[in-house]
C-alpha cells in the first residue's frame, strides 16, 4: 500500500459551499485507508466521485483521467476539492493511472493525437486506437495492457462501460497484480460485482457520514440479492407505487 490517509483542512474549508454541501464531505475530517483495495461507494451524488477526483488530482492525475503525463484540455473537468485534502503516504508513488468514465472519451481523443507522432503508444492500449474498440473493449484493453505493478490505480466507476463478465475480467486483472507486486486501488463503483473482491475496504458514502461496512451490508448488494431472489414481487410493488 501507498496511500495511508485523507486528512480534510478544515481551517481551508469555507462555508457549505460545494462541494461541502454534501453531508458526507462536510463531516470528513480524516480518512484511513486500510487495504490495498479500497471501494467509495454510496447513492448519485453523495459526494465518492467527488472525493475520488480530488484525491487523484491531489496525487499528480488529470483531473479528467489519464497517468500523470496526460495533460490535455478539459473544460468541463473540474477538481473543487482537491486543495482541501491533504494525503499521507508511506512511500509516495508517481506511476499509476486515473480511470474516470465520464470523460474517457476526451482522454482516447488525446491518445490518438500523441499517436500522431508516436504510433507505438497504442501498445499500452490493445495496438490500435482506443476509439476503434467497443466502450467495453476499450476499458479492458486499458487494464490488461497500461495496469502495471508497483503503481496506485484510481477508478471511477469503472463499471460503466464493462458487462458483467467483463466486470470479472477486471477483477481477475486487479488479483493478479495484486500477486506481482504493490499495487493499490481506489475504485468508486456501484457493482456488487466489484465489491464482491476479497479483503476489501468498502467505505460507504450514504446517509452523510462515510463509513466502513462489509459487503453485505451495502445496499448494492442487498437490493441486487432481493431483485434476483424476488424478481416478480419487487417489480409488481415498484408499478404499483407508480400507479
Amino acid at each position: 500500500m501507498f496511500l495511508k490517509k485523507i486528512t480534510m483542512l478544515q481551517e481551508k474549508v469555507d462555508g457549505d459551499q460545494y462541494p461541502f454541501s454534501i453531508p458526507a464531505i462536510q463531516s470528513l475530517s480524516e480518512l484511513e485507508i486500510k487495504k490495498p483495495v479500497t471501494f467509495f461507494v454510496g447513492e448519485n451524488g453523495s459526494g465518492k466521485s467527488t472525493l475520488l477526483e480530488a484525491i487523484a488530482v491531489n496525487a499528480g492525475f488529470h483531473a479528467a483521467g489519464g497517468g500523470r503525463n496526460n495533460t490535455y484540455d478539459v473544460h468541463a473537468a473540474q477538481a473543487d476539492l482537491r486543495d482541501y485534502i491533504r494525503l499521507s503516504w508511506l512511500p509516495k508513488i508517481t506511476n499509476g493511472f486515473f480511470l474516470r468514465a465520464e470523460s474517457f472519451y476526451q482522454f482516447a481523443s488525446h491518445i490518438d493525437e500523441l499517436a500522431k507522432e508516436h504510433s507505438s503508444i497504442y501498445q499500452s492500449y490493445g495496438g490500435q486506437s482506443l476509439h476503434k474498440q467497443s466502450h467495453g473493449e476499450s476499458f479492458l484493453s486499458l487494464f490488461t495492457n497500461r495496469f502495471n505493478e508497483n503503481a496506485i490505480y484510481f477508478l471511477d466507476e469503472p463499471e460503466a462501460a464493462l458487462s458483467p463478465a467483463r466486470q470479472l475480467a477486471l477483477l481477475r486483472v486487479m488479483h493478479d497484480l495484486m500477486t506481482k507486486g504493490n499495487v493499490q486501488f481506489i475504485i468508486a463503483t456501484h457493482s456488487p460485482i466489484l465489491l464482491g473482491y476479497p479483503d476489501a475496504q468498502i467505505l460507504s458514502f450514504d446517509h452523510g457520514k462515510i463509513k466502513e461496512v462489509d459487503y453485505e451490508s451495502t445496499e448494492h448488494y442487498q437490493i441486487t440479492k432481493y431483485f434476483l431472489q424476488h424478481r416478480e414481487k419487487m417489480l409488481m410493488e415498484l408499478f404499483m407505487e407508480e400507479d
